[in-house]
């Protein structure tokens, strides 16, 4: 039987992998070392020489577009259709079991799967019926609780409370929840693989029938699975031994969201005698890259080790620059793009990449200026998400009491007791009165038509409303901003969802005072000198913010800049990959130091984000970032100082200043090199009587009342008044 169609592409390690005989496997696929290859390989092998029928097999995947990629390569590779086979993500597998065995499952036979927002929907129910506090007992805290349960396999039934209050109410809603959803057909996405599990250990004929039927089982991202699919796959594979999972433990970055990279070990000592193969030939990066992703995880322990490497040739140094503060790190990203395509090549090779979300503002800020096309992968632009557009429309109405889109959006954001009845009776009435959403909700409240309980809940929020207004009236910008996210409780708010998503919103908020802290009018080109005369400063950031907003991003087929997180852009390459903000408590992130292995998880990030480059990786940090609404001053991330120093080019050295500061307020004019009004410039060396000798890296403000930021040699980065301070000069 001639098989060359299958193998003749394949290196000797990926030969290996596909060829080997029918039994447990596990392959150690590096980055770029082509898994997908040996996984479709092997299937395609195991048909053709093996006589097994597609019906016989299982491949398990973690996208729906991976899983139909996979089966259209072998559809390709043997030249015939495979209806049979079950090829797909753990939960289009589990929900196409339940749909064949529903009654074995306990379900009804047109059970209803809901997505997440019907999810938290239901749970908001089970909670006011059990009359539950959302301000103390957040929805989204819960339905998280309840999905890390049934993604260990744990049921009410399975979980003691030992007295714990936050385990016991998490735990009466489960119960309550389970039983709605029951009584309802209703299945969630947990629920899935925690049903088909369930099923197949009580119908022990059922779980031998499919046992029996699939002779061989694959699994792809292996080093993703949480306890429930590792559990699954575990009962399927029964004692037949045919599992063969392919994974990089060191691309475990999920770990947060309950993937477990323990199910390495585990499936090492549930299946003993299995064959391991390393796919250590990278065909994506240069052999620099590879060098500093080599280097870098070497400092992870635990693991099961791989040093990759590629026939492809040394590549160019890897570029480390060390900016003057975010904004010279996202100016020098876009003259290096610049370049790039001035060279000859395509927008959307280039990609940045960065650990927190709220880094995309600053970056967003310099291609839009740039008129650089940019996307972003997986995710939206700053001034279009939603904590940012409820942050900014709780603005314009303190504002401007009309704007009926801004009070429709945060009249019960966070929740008041404001509810649909309540609102549309207001909308009702401004549309018969032809008056704005405010004006109706005040002439409502005058006239007694509201119920008690409506009418206290609108008039608190009129009164909040009013009371920021005034006490706002003589703030600055950045401290108006800040005031009003913190009184109208939407910090609190994104505390109590908790988790990564809450973190990431909180870190948006933050980012948005740093937004207005450097907000310039004089660069808004929005309006002529006339109309300006008649603006506020709050009337020109929030028309700037509109704007951004508006600016529409990249098509998926359009030549532009990708911008993503580094969990976003797992399983992606680029010739060009620009990793922002490698600092000490943003990568790896301060939360990252409070908990056991998430260093290590970090780490492994940092692998994920060096192995997406392909020809060329530059690595950059600031001296100084104003992040998430504050001034830090961060050494250079350990990650940095992990690559061997022969790998990298520093663009310049540390303390040189070349680049003019950020401005920090509406009434700062544009900074040069020269602090205005004073005898001192950016760069200087300076002396000062009790924190030694440091370099002027920043400064506010003119004159008398110039601040400006001192890099010490010996402390950290201080602010300090010049009129106080008694600085000397150096030289």
């Amino acid at each position: 039987m001639d098989v060359s169609h299958i193998l003749d592409s394949l290196n000797p390690a990926q030969r290996e992998a596909v060829t080997a005989p029918l039994g447990s496997g596990l392959v150690l696929a590096g980055a770029g070392s082509g898994k997908t290859r040996v996984l479709t390989h092997r299937i395609a092998w195991l048909i053709q020489t093996q006589g097994l029928s597609p019906f016989s097999i299982l491949a398990v995947t973690f996208t729906n577009k991976a899983a139909a990629e996979m089966r259209a390569r072998i559809e390709s590779l043997l030249q015939v259709p495979l209806r049979g086979m079950w090829v797909g993500t753990f939960h289009s597998l589990a929900h196409r079991f339940l749909r064949a065995h529903w009654r074995d499952a306990d379900l009804d036979q047109n059970f209803q799967i809901i997505d997440a927002d019907d999810q938290l929907r239901l749970v908001k129910r089970v909670m006011a019926g059990l009359n539950l506090d959302d301000k103390k007992w957040p929805a989204k805290q819960a339905v998280w609780w309840i999905n890390a349960q049934k993604d260990e396999g744990l049921r009410p039934a399975h979980i003691e409370d030992f007295g714990d209050l936050y385990v016991k109410t998490q735990l009466s809603v489960y119960r309550v929840y389970e039983e709605a959803c029951q009584r309802g057909g209703m299945v969630d996405f947990a629920e899935l693989l925690l049903r088909t599990h369930e099923t197949l250990l009580k119908q022990p004929a059922l779980l031998k029938h499919y046992q029996e039927r699939f002779a061989a089982l694959l699994v792809d991202e292996f080093q993703d699975t949480n306890g429930i699919q590792y559990a699954w796959l575990r009962i399927l594979a029964g004692e037949r031994n045919n599992l063969m999972v392919v994974g990089d433990d060191d691309q475990s970055i999920y770990g947060w969201r309950g993937a477990k990279i323990e199910n390495i070990q585990r499936f090492q000592d549930d299946f003993p005698g299995f064959m391991m193969v390393r796919l250590e030939q990278n065909y994506r990066s240069t052999n620099t890259i590879l060098g500093a992703a080599n280097s870098l995880i070497m400092n992870n322990s635990d693991r099961l080790g791989k040093q990759l490497w590629t026939e492809d040739g040394q590549g160019d140094a890897i570029s480390l620059y060390a900016a003057y503060n975010e904004i010279d790190e996202a100016r020098y990203i876009v003259e290096r793009i610049k370049q790039w395509f001035a060279d000859g090549n395509g927008y959307s090779e280039a990609a940045i990449l960065y650990r927190s979300n709220a880094q995309s503002r600053v970056l967003e800020e310099a291609l839009l200026r740039s008129q650089m096309p940019y996307r972003i992968y997986g995710g939206q632009r700053f001034f279009e998400r939603a904590e940012i557009r409820t942050a900014l429309a709780y603005i314009r109405l303190v504002n401007q009491r009309d704007a009926d889109a801004a009070f429709e959006r945060v009249v019960n954001l966070p929740a008041r007791g404001i509810g649909g009845k309540t609102l549309e009776q207001i909308r009702g009435f401004a549309r018969q009165q032809t008056v704005s959403l405010w004006q109706a909700a005040v002439q409502l409240c005058q006239s007694d038509t509201l119920t008690n309980r409506s009418k206290t809940a609108i008039e608190g929020f009129m009164h909040l409303i009013n009371d920021l207004d005034e006490a706002t009236a003589e703030m600055d910008l950045p401290l108006l901003v800040e005031a009003i996210i913190q009184q109208v409780g939407l910090r609190a708010h994104f505390e109590r969802e908790g988790g990564e998503k809450g973190q990431a919103r909180l870190e948006n908020l933050a980012e948005l005072v740093s937004a207005a802290r450097t907000f310039d009018p004089d660069d808004n080109v929005m309006f002529d000198p006339d109309a300006r005369a008649e603006m506020t400063v709050v009337d020109e950031f929030l028309g700037h913010a509109a704007l951004e907003a508006g600016e529409g991003q990249g098509q998926a087929n359009e030549d532009c800049v990708q911008l993503m997180t580094m969990h976003s852009a797992k399983g992606l390459e680029f010739p060009v990959v620009f990793l922002a903000g490698l600092e000490e408590g943003l990568f790896p992130h301060n939360m990252s130091l409070e908990e056991p292995g998430r260093l290590e998880e970090e780490r492994r990030l940092c692998y994920v984000g060096v192995t997406r480059a392909m020809r060329k990786l530059y690595i950059t940090y600031a001296e100084s970032r104003r992040l998430n609404g504050s001034e830090n001053y961060n050494q250079k991330s350990r990650f940095v100082t992990e690559i061997p120093a022969e790998l990298i080019q520093e663009v310049r050295l540390q303390d040189t200043v070349v680049r003019p500061a950020y401005q920090t307020s509406h009434k700062v004019k544009r900074i040069f090199s020269e602090v205005e009004g004073t005898d001192f410039a950016l760069g200087q060396r300076v002396m000062h009587a009790k924190f030694g000798e440091g370099v002027i890296l920043n400064y506010e403000g003119a004159g008398k009342q110039a601040r400006v930021q001192v890099k010490f040699d010996q402390v950290e980065s201080k602010w300090l008044m010049l009129s106080f301070a008694n600085l000397q000069a150096i030289g």
